[in-house]
């Protein structure tokens, strides 16, 4: 196999940068993640598992390659797991604030606010194995928006693990914690295993 490339099925240049950052070498010297710019299928699964492994498919059939992918969202206990896989379009127009301005709203006056964040990630590759490996950073969420960085729900979600909102913590404090670091980290060696790599 002398082709050692993997492509990311996202069309988000961010998540790429971010990815290759948790990363590392942790896929393997030599090998190398690399953008998608092919169509964007339809995400009408029902779980971040099967959400994550329709955008792998997708990638592998455009491209050739086999595709790492992922699915995440916010799940917050007392509204019985929701947004959960609509998270990203839970207020109707896929805008950060539009969705976390619904969030609190939903939230007005609920004392336990208990949450976690999920991520899938999914390895497929063109003979048509798949893995998939969730994980989950848990925490609560918080009565108003604090901290610019990241994206999503970073600003009302506090995690278990640190003393600030997932968007005041640094990067590098991010990529240690979360549950897309935690996911991608856990598929990670069967993707080295995949390529016979280091």
């Amino acid at each position: 196999m002398t082709e050692r490339r993997v492509v990311l099925a996202s069309h988000n240049a961010g998540k790429l940068v971010e990815l290759r950052d948790i990363l590392g070498d942790a896929l393997g010297t030599g090998v190398e993640l690399v953008g998608y710019d092919g169509p964007e299928p339809v995400e009408d699964g029902d779980s971040y598992a099967a959400n994550a492994l329709i955008k792998a498919r997708a990638a592998v059939e455009h491209t050739g390659l086999p595709a790492l992918a992922d699915d995440s969202g916010i799940a917050v206990d007392a509204l019985g797991g929701a947004p959960g896989i609509h998270s990203a379009r839970y207020a109707g127009t896929r805008v950060d604030a539009d969705n976390i301005a619904l969030l609190l709203r939903n939230l007005e006056g609920v004392v336990e606010r208990t949450a976690a964040f999920v991520c899938a990630a999914a390895f497929v590759t063109p003979d048509g194995t798949e893995h998939v490996f969730e994980a989950v950073w848990n925490g609560e969420v918080t009565t108003e928006p604090v901290g610019t960085g990241g994206h999503g729900y970073d600003p009302v979600f506090r995690p278990d693990d640190a003393d600030r909102t997932s968007a005041e913590l640094t990067r590098d404090e991010k990529n240690a914690l979360s549950h897309r670091s935690k996911a991608f980290r856990g598929i990670a060696p069967i993707v080295r295993e995949y390529f016979g790599a280091e």
